[in-house]
Parts: C-alpha cells; structure tokens; sequence
C-alpha cells in the first residue's frame, strides 16, 4: 500500500507510527482496501477488542490509535473513497447552505472539502476527541470549526461511515436530526455490514430498516446521491420521538434480520439460473 507521508502537518512521531503499521502489511493481500481493513483488524486484536462483548476502555483506545490517522491519509489517497465526498461536497454547495455539520468527522476530509469549495459556508465538525492533526488541517480554513458539543439549526448534516460503530445507532441520529432545521438535510452513508471488526453485528439489521426508523423520525427518504455511498434525507416535520415504538420495531427489525440473510442466500442462486 503506497502512501504518501509528506503532509507538513504529519509530526515525526505520527510518521515514524504509520511506517510501523505499513511494516505489518500482509503481503498476501494485494488490493489497498483490503490492505487497511486488514491493518485496522490488527490494531482491533492488539486491543483485545471484542465486537459481541463490547469493553469500551479497550475500544476507546483503538480509536486513538495512528490507524485511525493511516485510514484517513488512505482515504485522501484514494480514487473511489474521495470521489464519493467529491459527489458530497459538490451537492452541499450546489444547495448552497449556509451553516453544516460533518458529525463525526474527526479526520475532516469532507468539511475541508467543502469549506474548500464554498467560503461563505461556516463549516463545523463535530468530533469530541479530534486528532492533533486533524485540528492542524482545519485551522488551515477560516469557515471551519471543531466542535465538541452539538448546535443547532444546522441546514445540513454530513455523516458518514459513523453509526455503523456506535452501540445504538438510533438514539445517535435522534440527535442528529434534532440539530437539523426544519426543511433541512442529512446526508447519512451507513456501513451495516461486517467490513472490519469493529463494525458492530448488533447493528447489522439496520441495513435493511434504517430509512424506515428516518421515516418515523420525521424525514422524508430523498434517496441515494448519485456517485456516493450516501443517502439524501430531508427534515419535513418536528418529532418527539416515540421511543417505545421505535424499539419496538428496532426489535422486530433484529428478528427479522437472519430470516431475510437466509431467505437471501436461498433465492440468491436460483435467480442466477433464472437469468441464464
């Protein structure tokens, strides 16, 4: 995996890290996405991190690893991962929204491009514990600020590959879209499947349900934005939401979910001989 350490922002320590971690490469994986989901695995075991029986001292370490900072030099390095938050960032200051939010944006790609884009967007990103570097590059823009606290009356909400790695996704982007104006955006791209360790199976079964909690959350499913892994929502109405429906059907949904693999995997086949 060729990756280029020559930010000015890298410390030598941060660099010396990442050459540690490149060291640990599995020779026998050649494809570079692999290769860092590989390497992230690798730090998720050096913890004793257990994606079933979560001990979030240990998980709260892995975070704050230099792996976290190699993925994010990866990703910026990557064709297909920045031309989806091209895709993103084009459609944010297309809509020309004044006050967004990339929530869990730690490493700051996606803010950065946008604020790069659009300089009259005040750009916030909401990370409670961002990376020295992280906090290096956004100082580089004057529309962006780290936050450690959520606002309000957001026009747009950025989040992506987050909830797939939190305990419970839904209360989660109940919050999100409480921060979000009425008529605004969230632009949500999920991971609910097991990539990497530490995409948590208990919230697998939202892969098949998450735009129907949105729905009872008050928002519309615009749909997915072309070129991207994300999907368009947009706040229509003010919910309280109705907690005990929601885990209701949050239960049914994880029910349902091994029903729907198998079924899946059974009819999977046979439409390859039906399209032969």
């Amino acid at each position: 995996m060729e990756i280029t350490l020559a930010d000015k922002n890298l410390t030598e320590v941060e660099k010396n890290e990442i050459e540690k971690l490149l060291k640990r490469e599995n020779i026998n994986i050649s494809n570079d996405l692999e290769q860092m989901w590989y390497l992230m695995d690798l730090i998720w075991d050096d913890y004793n991190c257990d994606n079933k029986n979560l001990n979030w001292d240990n998980i709260g370490k892995f975070y704050s690893h230099p792996v976290w900072l190699l993925n994010g030099l990866f990703i910026e390095q990557d064709e297909v991962s920045m031309g989806h938050r091209h895709e993103i960032s084009d459609w944010i200051v297309k809509n020309q929204f004044e006050k967004v939010v990339d929530y869990g944006g730690g490493f700051g790609t996606l803010a950065r491009l946008v604020a790069g884009k659009d300089t009259k967007v005040q750009m916030n990103i909401y990370e409670p514990h961002p990376s020295e570097f992280g906090i290096k590059r956004a100082k580089e823009f004057e529309n962006i600020n780290i936050i450690g606290k959520l606002e309000s009356n957001y026009d747009c909400l950025m989040s992506t590959d987050v909830l797939e790695h939190v305990p419970d996704p839904l209360s989660d982007f109940a919050n999100m879209i409480k921060s979000v104006k009425l008529n605004g955006y969230l632009v949500i791209a999920n991971a609910f499947y097991p990539m990497i360790k530490c995409h948590l199976p208990q919230d697998f079964h939202f892969r098949y349900s998450f735009n129907q909690f949105a729905k009872m959350m008050g928002l519309e499913v615009i749909g997915i934005l072309e070129g991207s892994h994300a999907t368009i929502f947009r706040k229509v109405e003010e919910v309280e939401p109705n907690w005990k429906k929601i885990r209701f059907y949050e239960k049914l949904s994880k029910i349902t979910f091994p029903i729907i693999e198998i079924t899946k995997s059974i009819l999977r086949p046979i439409k390859r001989l039906v399209i032969k």
